[in-house]
């Protein structure tokens, strides 16, 4: 089975090979350590903790992770995988001075994998949210790395998915040491695929325990001193949108600055992906609004823009600080929604559209507290309207924000507490080497 899988892997990269050339800044970044060739590595003894986070969520996620691993195991040499050129930019930023390589994935072929492997040599793998490639994690194992899931999390879609190769997942779940879910639903998932129930535990999400940094407090500062963000004028965030959403967000934008009878609001984009900064550019320019991008040069014209794009990696937490309303993005889709943690803990008052699969046990939670406006299910020819309707309200109704904020924040202050439960249960693993 594992031939099979490297033999359609080869034959996917063989027909997404196109996309190499004509999108080379994002698909081709890496491309050589990805297939093995990384940057020297020289072994001097001492264990090394091998972390993989695959974008900048993942990586986001790992900041009270890799200050509690290096403060409790000082010991281990911490080197930093990703796989997205988005996700390495923001690793070598965060982990500068704790990981000693932040490089690229390696493709899951055996050779490339082995390649990795022979230079770092891990002691231990911890692979952030269930990112399992299964050539990497028999090879591993293998070669006596103690593998784990931390912070992991699968969804409903990922186990359908996974079930219909429930017999294999089963042998590649047998190499994995530990797995650290964050959900209860999440940790019976991997079970039924196969993961031994001993070693299956249920730690909570990571994600409810970062703490904004200095710098990023100096980036909200700069931010709202450069764009002039004020109460006179509510921001509206839009974060993490996908295509066709931020569509729909303008046209509501639209219809909200019309009927806003004094305080006239702005609008922060924040796209997803990098790639479509552009494309979303576009479709701000034919709004006829006053706009601007983060990428440009400063200038005067900042403080008066009504629209702005945010097109920038790992801003984005530092910018909520700045916002009187959080929209959610990747929600008003199938995609299934992102995270509603970093805006809560920001404690700002969040909306979100009906599809929030991908995170529905914090989206829940969040729902039954009163920390949460969740749109119902809409059609392109509703959508707009509620989005409108939604912001309309929440900016006239400055109680109704607050006491969404006020209960988002409490439900974050609830959920923390994940990493040290992380940690304590990976203790018996990296205590064997840091011991040696």
């Amino acid at each position: 089975m594992f031939q099979i899988y490297s033999f359609l892997l080869t034959v996917g990269f063989l027909i997404l090979s196109p996309m190499l050339l004509l999108r080379r800044e994002k698909y081709a970044a890496g491309f050589w350590q990805r297939l093995g060739y990384l940057p020297e590595f020289e072994q001097d003894g001492r264990p090394v903790l091998w972390l993989h986070c695959v974008s900048v969520g993942e990586t986001n996620a790992a900041r009270p992770l890799v200050t509690a691993l290096k403060k409790k195991f000082p010991a281990y040499r911490l080197v930093v995988s990703t796989t997205t050129k988005t996700g390495q930019e923001l690793a070598r930023e965060l982990f500068k001075a704790e990981a000693e390589v932040v490089f690229y994935f390696p493709f899951d072929w055996r050779f490339s994998v082995l390649r990795a492997l022979k230079t770092f040599k891990p002691n231990i793998v911890l692979l952030m949210e269930t990112e399992l490639w299964f050539n990497f994690i028999r090879e591993a194992g293998k070669s006596g790395a103690l593998v784990t899931i931390v912070n992991g999390r699968l969804s409903e879609k990922s186990f359908k998915r996974y079930s219909y190769i429930k017999n294999f997942m089963r042998r590649v779940l047998s190499r994995v040491e530990l797995a650290l879910m964050q959900e209860p639903d999440d940790a019976k998932r991997i079970i039924k695929l196969g993961m031994r129930t001993a070693k299956v535990k249920v730690t909570g999400n990571i994600k409810y325990d970062q703490k904004k940094a200095l710098a990023e407090s100096d980036l909200t500062e700069y931010l709202r001193r450069r764009f002039d963000v004020s109460k006179d004028a509510p921001l509206i965030i839009c974060a993490s949108t996908h295509a066709p959403e931020e569509k729909w967000i303008l046209e509501a934008f639209k219809n909200v600055f019309k009927d806003s009878p004094e305080k006239l609001p702005r609008l922060l984009i924040a796209p997803r992906h990098p790639e479509r900064f552009a494309e979303v550019a576009a479709l701000i320019e034919q709004t006829g609004f006053e706009w601007t991008r983060r990428s440009n040069a400063e200038s005067e014209s900042d403080a008066q823009a009504e629209i702005i794009l945010l097109d920038s990696i790992g801003e984005l937490r530092a910018a909520y600080a700045l916002a009187e309303i959080v929209f959610v993005g990747g929600s008003l889709i199938a995609h299934g929604g992102q995270s509603i943690v970093e805006p809560a803990a920001a404690g700002k008052p969040i909306v979100t559209g009906f599809y929030t699969m991908n995170f529905a046990a914090a989206v829940r939670e969040f729902i039954e507290q009163n920390a949460i406006i969740q749109l119902p299910p809409t059609d392109e020819n509703t959508i707009v309207g509620e989005l409108s309707e939604v912001f309309t309200t929440l900016l006239r109704d400055a109680r109704l924000r607050e006491n969404l904020a006020v209960n988002a924040l409490a439900a974050v202050k609830n959920n923390q507490g994940a990493t040290g439960r992380t940690i304590e249960n990976l203790q018996s693993l990296l205590q064997v080497h840091s011991a040696q």
